[in-house]
């Protein structure tokens, strides 16, 4: 993420997609692209190199990808490579964003369905959109203005009634909707934020990139029990920056 105007920081701002009982329609307006084929290829490919989930690959499949890159982009939507969408961020690629999603569920929440997720970073908002097929509840945070904004309009046509956006400073987590079953990162920090582990509900997990030995990134997941806190540190990713505050 970038690094914050300055300006003070305001409590974050939530804000509904859809009004409460609206349906989420099949096909929203927008670019003529057929991707059905496409997005099946894709989930394939991701089968292939290991997701297992069915939720996880349905949950990818139904996703359209185009509607959340550039119109010049369109044609790349389905590969497997993260895309820019302003202000220096970008879409993470497809491989990342369902192998998050699974390790999010574990073996548990993959046999009942997430509760609560809290998802820091929501960008053009297409992990939101995952999320929201594999979770009961979805809050999103996102410190770039700009990028909020743009993700509202890209979820506003689907009418997710359990997506809720949040415009704030993400390194200090959304207390409001705590404890999460789940938290997600679409940043990678030097140490992981205190607000996060609290913020997560025993028998939680928390997926993250973090910088580890070297000054590379890797995923980090972390379950939180009566007991406390276990980790393991994974393949290594190459994320954007975790800042804090809001711009």
């Amino acid at each position: 993420m970038q690094t914050p105007a300055p300006a003070s920081r305001a409590a974050p701002a939530r804000s509904a997609l859809a009004p409460a009982g609206a349906r989420v329609p099949q096909q929203p307006s927008g670019i003529g692209l057929d991707s059905a084929a496409v997005r099946a290829r894709m989930v394939q490919r991701l089968a292939a190199t290991g997701i297992q989930s069915p939720a996880v690959l349905a949950a990818m499949g139904s996703v359209e990808r185009h509607r959340f890159v550039d119109s010049a982009l369109v044609n790349q939507a389905y590969e497997d490579t993260s895309l820019p969408i302003g202000l220096g961020q970008t879409i993470s690629k497809p491989s990342v964003v369902a192998r998050m999603t699974e390790l999010l569920l574990g073996s548990e929440a993959a046999k009942s369905g997430l509760g609560r997720v809290l998802e820091i970073g929501t960008g053009c908002g297409y992990q939101a959109a995952v999320l929201a097929r594999v979770a009961r509840e979805v809050y999103s945070i996102e410190r770039l203005r700009g990028l909020h904004e743009k993700a509202r309009s890209n979820l506003r046509p689907w009418r997710l009634t359990n997506v809720h956006l949040i415009f704030g400073d993400g390194m200090e987590g959304y207390g409001s909707g705590a404890p999460y079953a789940g938290i997600i990162s679409a940043a990678g920090g030097e140490s992981m934020p205190s607000a996060w582990c609290d913020q997560l509900a025993v028998g939680g997990r928390l997926v993250a990139p973090m910088v580890v030995t070297g000054g590379k990134q890797a995923l980090l997941v972390i379950d939180k029990s009566s007991h406390g806190f276990t980790q393991s540190i994974l393949e290594a990713v190459n994320f954007v920056p975790l800042k804090s505050g809001i711009a």
